[in-house]
């Protein structure tokens, strides 16, 4: 439904030019030399993945050689993990740079993962005017305004950027939709952790854990969004195209896990799950590789137009939003900056 509103052409094999051509043919390709900015969220745990002597397949063709710490001093949790994580990242032969600049020079392809979205519209510009392919965790941005004009940049310079949460590539969440045993898809309740951070929109702190795999399952194409809130528990219903319904449940009081029930003509199906970080780092290195997102611009974008959706709600008492009026809304503030 946004394809109206936002329509991005990234150039297909705008990255291939980042792997080194081997001499021979019987010569392996060279390894992808990565970057992090930010080191205060999956920085050690993927370096470890990475930079293991005895890493195997598709992870052994990226090594993580550089890393710029950053920090956000008005997370708390930001500044303990960065003083966490930068000694055993730097013991793993990752050389700690003192700017993003400097960084860029080192790399050939960049992933910011700082745990703070509304540093990473800054962080990105420099990455997008080196001309470096970028991966963003998540969120992308703290706001919708700033996903927007992520994307926008990363048009303008023609570089490829890819953002996805890493419960996304579940086995069982990508590919359900797909089971025979299912029929076709009517719906799905999907829950996860819902954490809030003061400088984050609810959902996209850590909610999004949940709204992504939601959109993995139902696609793209969700209408409008009603929100319940209380003190432990969100619950969002999003109305998609054709009366199809979606829900996120995010938990805050209990027990907490990942999981989705998704309905079907044929079978109710369990779902969803978290399957470890290797499954969304093999896709990033696909992409670095092929300079082609495996996630639309588009539909990044309407995950947070939905989540933005859910603010509003909130606002006004639980009432029925529509995605199309804050997308609109965000896309004229954004021009307007």
């Amino acid at each position: 439904m946004f394809s109206k509103f936002i329509r991005f052409a990234f150039v297909a094999g705008c990255a291939l030019s980042i792997l080194a051509a081997p001499s021979r043919a019987d010569e392996p390709a060279a390894r992808l030399k990565a970057g992090i900015i930010g080191m205060d969220a999956h920085a050690l745990a993927w370096t470890k993945i990475l930079n293991d002597p005895q890493v195997s397949g598709e992870l052994a063709e990226m090594i993580v050689v550089a890393a710029y710490p950053g920090g956000s001093p008005d997370i708390p949790q930001s500044m303990e993990l960065l003083k966490a994580h930068v000694e055993p990242v730097a013991a793993m032969g990752v050389e700690i740079v003192d700017s993003i600049d400097e960084l860029i020079q080192k790399v050939d392809v960049v992933m910011i993962l700082s745990i703070d979205g509304r540093a990473h519209l800054e962080q990105v510009r420099p990455v997008f005017a080196a001309g470096k392919p970028v991966f963003v965790d998540k969120p992308i941005a703290g706001s919708l305004v700033d996903a927007i004009k992520i994307f926008q940049l990363a048009e303008e310079y023609k570089v490829p950027c890819f953002s996805s949460s890493s419960l996304r590539y579940s086995k069982q969440t990508a590919s359900v939709r797909n089971d025979p045993r299912l029929g076709e898809l009517i719906g799905c309740d999907q829950y996860a952790p819902c954490a809030l951070e003061p400088h984050h929109p609810d959902f996209f702190w850590y909610g999004i854990h949940g709204v992504e795999p939601l959109f993995t399952i139902m696609g793209s194409g969700c209408v409008s969004v009603t929100r319940v809130h209380t003190e432990g528990t969100d619950m969002a219903v999003g109305v998609w195209e054709g009366g199809k319904i979606g829900t996120f449940r995010g938990i805050r009081e209990g027990q907490l896990g990942y999981g989705s029930t998704v309905f079907g003509t044929k079978a109710i199906l369990p779902s969803g799950g978290f399957d470890g970080y290797e499954p969304l780092i093999v896709e990033i290195i696909r992409y670095f590789k092929s300079g082609k997102s495996p996630v639309s611009a588009e539909q990044t974008l309407e995950i947070f137009a939905f989540m933005e959706a859910a603010d509003e709600s909130k606002r006004l008492g639980g009432c029925p939003v529509t995605l199309d009026s804050v997308m609109q809304k965000a896309l004229k503030q954004a021009a307007a900056e």
